[in-house]
């Protein structure tokens, strides 16, 4: 079992109008690991007498781990408003709330030496991408697509200099998708990349096939993952994910 860890939130910085950073310190992070930015912890919210989940833990990436100082920091998006428990929280949050977290989880590693990197999710996984590229070698070269709420939702990311970033607003057009357009028109470099996806669960199936039907990836040249499902709320996404990561790995 994980280790729970009681935390509080020391700082909150906006760092867009849909994208907020929380900075939490708390004495418990004494043994906690460095360099695990780009893993994840579970938040732990108290459940309501009126609901039957038992489960409410919700995945967050680690932003940065500053040991010195016993501070943590970890980025909410509100993609799809404030709805859901970590959401609400992290809206409504102010300095000194506390609350528990379990972790860290381990942490997905990525090939640092290939010939070239694709980077493609949406907001939820900003936070996930920006870590990967600040670990990349500065000669790394390769793509990023993020799909964002608002064109005011572009943040900076430190990143190799010849890494190209695409921020695509999100289309209200249903029959028109800006985001899986984008990344079906960019031009690969030669030989094939490493590819990372995380986003929504009916875009990750979109592009899992273009990459392994078309582009003939193979499952270790690339991490695929849904962070969310459009109308479900965790617990319902982590069934459809486990049935459906069973079949592609079956």
């Amino acid at each position: 079992m994980k280790r729970i860890r009681s935390i509080t939130v020391r700082k909150i910085h906006q760092l867009s109008p849909n994208m907020k950073r929380i900075t939490f310190a708390s004495k418990d992070f004494y043994d906690f690991p460095e360099n695990e930015s780009g893993g994840y912890i579970k938040f732990l919210f108290n459940k309501k007498a009126s609901e039957k989940n038992e489960s409410l833990a919700r995945p967050y990436t680690i932003r940065n781990f500053r040991k010195n100082k016993l501070e943590l920091d970890v980025d909410f998006s509100f993609h799809s408003g404030d709805k859901g428990y970590a959401t609400k929280w992290a809206c409504e949050a102010n300095v000194g709330d506390k609350i528990k977290i379990s972790g860290p989880g381990s942490k997905q590693l990525i090939n640092n030496n290939s010939n070239w990197f694709f980077f493609i999710g949406d907001m939820t996984a900003l936070p996930a991408i920006g870590s990967y590229l600040e670990q990349l070698h500065n000669d790394s070269k390769g793509y990023v697509v993020v799909e964002i709420a608002s064109v005011d939702d572009k943040v900076n990311l430190k990143k190799p200099k010849q890494i190209k970033i695409k921020w695509i607003v999100k289309s209200n057009n249903k029959n028109i998708d800006n985001f899986l357009n984008a990344v079906r028109e960019v031009k690969w470099f030669d030989k094939k990349p490493y590819i990372w996806v995380a986003c929504e669960f009916t875009k990750m199936k979109f592009l899992r096939d273009y990459f392994q039907k078309e582009k003939k990836i193979c499952k270790n040249e690339m991490y695929i993952s849904s962070y969310w499902k459009s109308g479900l709320v965790e617990e319902e996404h982590k069934i459809i994910k486990k049935e459906d990561s069973l079949v592609w790995n079956g």
